[in-house]
Order: structure tokens, then sequence, then C-alpha cells
């Protein structure tokens, strides 16, 4: 899937304009781009870990001389997937993940509404402008 064909299936799943969807989705990749340029550690739950991990130096080999070569070291992003994506990747019962979905945004929604008292927490209602809505729906 390319980052086209994601925008075009969030912007038909919820109705939004593709424009919008689109740059949402690239300020997102943005923000962990960004995350990651700083040595940031990304968590998102029930998907995975990005973060960055620093790789020793080494001593290579030239293929063609044998000469041996001294590798610097140098940081790389890694991504490590999550149980609810495991899952889903290797047995492909997409309504088990959906259900793990639920149950994750229902504690989430709990967590939230606890650390702010009685009152949701807030989102965004798709302008600059946020409200208060029911913590049960992600949008």
């Amino acid at each position: 899937m390319t980052k086209r064909e994601l925008v075009m299936e969030i912007a038909e799943r919820f109705g939004f304009p593709q424009n919008e969807v689109s740059d949402i989705v690239q300020a997102t990749l943005d923000t962990i781009t960004e995350s990651l340029a700083q040595g940031e550690r990304l968590e998102i739950r029930n998907f995975g870990v990005f973060e960055v991990k620093t790789r020793d130096p080494r001593v290579g080999r030239n293929p063609r001389t044998g000469e041996e070569v001294p590798i610097a070291p140098k940081r790389v992003a890694t991504f490590k997937p999550g149980k609810a994506l495991k899952e889903l990747v290797q047995t492909g019962d997409l309504d088990a993940y959906e259900a793990s979905q639920a149950q994750s945004r229902e504690q989430d929604a709990h967590a939230d509404t606890a650390a702010s008292g009685s009152r949701p927490a807030p989102r965004l209602d798709g302008g600059s402008s946020i409200s208060y809505g029911d913590p049960d729906d992600p949008f």
C-alpha cells in the first residue's frame, strides 16, 4: 500500500476530504521522523515501537581485495511490532484484531476519564478548536 492509497482508504472510511487526510497523514509521518531524528522512542499501543539504535563501530572486509575496512558507528531507525499487530499478521484474523483494538480504546477512554475527573479527554472536532465529546468515539 502506498501513502496515496492509505490516504484514500482513510478518507473513504471516515468521510473526510482527501486533502485534509493527506495533511494529517503527512503531519503524523513528519512527527515520527522528527522524534526519531532527535533519538526519541515512539510507542503506539497495539501497533508497535519506533526507536533509534546505535550500531557499534566494527571492522568489515572489502569483498574484492579482502582488505579490512573500518566501519563507523551509526544510528538506525528500528520498528518492533506490538503484540496485536504480530498476532494479526500471524493469524490473519482481522475480527480478533478489531476486538482487541476496541478493548484498547475502551481502556484508554476509562484512563482518560479517570485522569481528568468526570470530564472526558479533549478531542479535535475537525477544525482548529477542541471539543469535549464521547471518549468512546475516536473521532
